[in-house]
């Protein structure tokens, strides 16, 4: 739907701990010239690569999917019949509003989210 802007912001790699999550990275930029970035949670191999420093969402991990409009691009996906999981929405602090819901279903072993660009 373009008018959501629906794009993929980044593909999230579960690991089974910090050591493996930074080993991943190190890979990454020693294959690619990635750069790192490391969170409390995980570390970014480039924009796009989070690698999660233990199991994430999803079997295999999670892909964040962009939208101009949480809350508008939810209540698309609803009406096609898509469930989301309530209990992992986060919001703007400064404005109460949407800016992260997972479905509540995975999709090929990833969980995804909605994520406001």
């Amino acid at each position: 739907m373009k008018e959501l802007g629906f794009e993929v912001m980044h593909v999230g790699l579960n690991c089974k701990d910090t050591a493996e999550a930074q080993q991943t990275a190190d890979l990454l930029l020693s294959l690619f010239g990635f750069s790192e970035t490391d969170t409390p949670i995980s570390v970014f191999s480039s924009s796009k690569i989070e690698i999660m420093k233990k199991k994430g969402a999803g079997t295999l991990g999670h892909i964040a999917i962009g939208t101009t409009d949480v809350p508008a691009a939810k209540k698309y996906l609803e009406g096609k019949g898509i469930e989301f999981d309530n209990g992992t929405a986060a919001y703007n602090e400064e404005n109460g509003e949407l800016k992260l819901i997972y479905l509540k279903n995975e999709i090929a072993g990833f969980a995804f989210h909605l994520l406001k660009k």
